[in-house]
């Protein structure tokens, strides 16, 4: 399998007053076309901090981080600004929807956001909304649905623009075990569709139903059986 995304010896220091906090070590990783890959850790051990790294949401102090054998840190930031918007979806802890519109409005709005027209793009929203199951809920705004819901809303929107892959941070996390676990039932189901898929978790339970799993510890990512 060819690499999507590729981190190597990433490294991330946050400067506290006088302190240096060095929550990336050099870490080194891989994320192959078509593979659901696991990142786990506790809770402040830089699993979101890398995770953005990735997504370039964030900067890394040192290292470099390449899509598809593009250095993203040393292209244009209009270059790094299309990889983000077109190639890489995003699914976080807390949906991050717009609450004055509805999921159908959410999901399109990456397109509407780039100056495509809503009659262009609909049935594309709902095809997704359809895919992640919810046909019957296209209408309704993010405050009339559940929370498990939300979130497939926000999957269904990070799978808009067809992402080469897609970064999810904590998705159960804000759910109970039972809604969490059929977002996490939809993942899965999605990789098998052919969806590149890195899941961060906390849930090392969740991390090993993963066909590749590393674990962050003291700054640097180990390969977990």
């Amino acid at each position: 399998m060819s690499s999507v995304l590729e981190c190597r010896a990433v490294e991330k220091t946050y400067h506290d007053g006088q302190r240096e906090l060095h929550i990336l070590r050099g870490v080194d990783l891989e994320v192959r076309e078509g593979e659901l890959l696991a990142i786990s850790g506790p809770s402040g051990v830089g699993k979101s901090t890398l995770l953005h790294i990735m997504g370039t949401l964030d900067v890394p102090t040192g290292g470099t981080v390449l899509y598809r054998g593009k250095d993203l840190f040393r292209l244009p930031r209009a270059e790094v600004n299309r990889i983000r918007n077109e190639e890489i979806g995003f699914v976080f802890q807390f949906y991050h929807l717009l609450p004055e519109f509805t999921a159908l409005e959410n999901v399109m709005m990456p397109a509407l956001c780039m100056g495509q027209r809503r009659g262009a793009v609909r049935a594309r929203a709902e095809q997704l909304l359809e895919r992640v199951g919810l046909a019957d809920r296209m209408r309704h705004k993010p405050g009339q649905l559940s929370g498990g819901e939300q979130q497939r809303v926000a999957i269904a929107r990070a799978l808009f623009n067809d992402p080469g892959i897609v970064l999810t941070d904590e998705p159960t996390g804000n759910l109970d075990e039972h809604t969490g676990a059929s977002i996490v039932d939809l993942l899965f189901r999605l990789h098998e569709e052919g969806v590149t898929l890195v899941i961060v978790t906390h849930d090392e339970e969740l991390a090993a139903r993963a066909a590749r799993w590393v674990h962050l510890h003291e700054g640097q990512a180990a390969p977990r059986a």
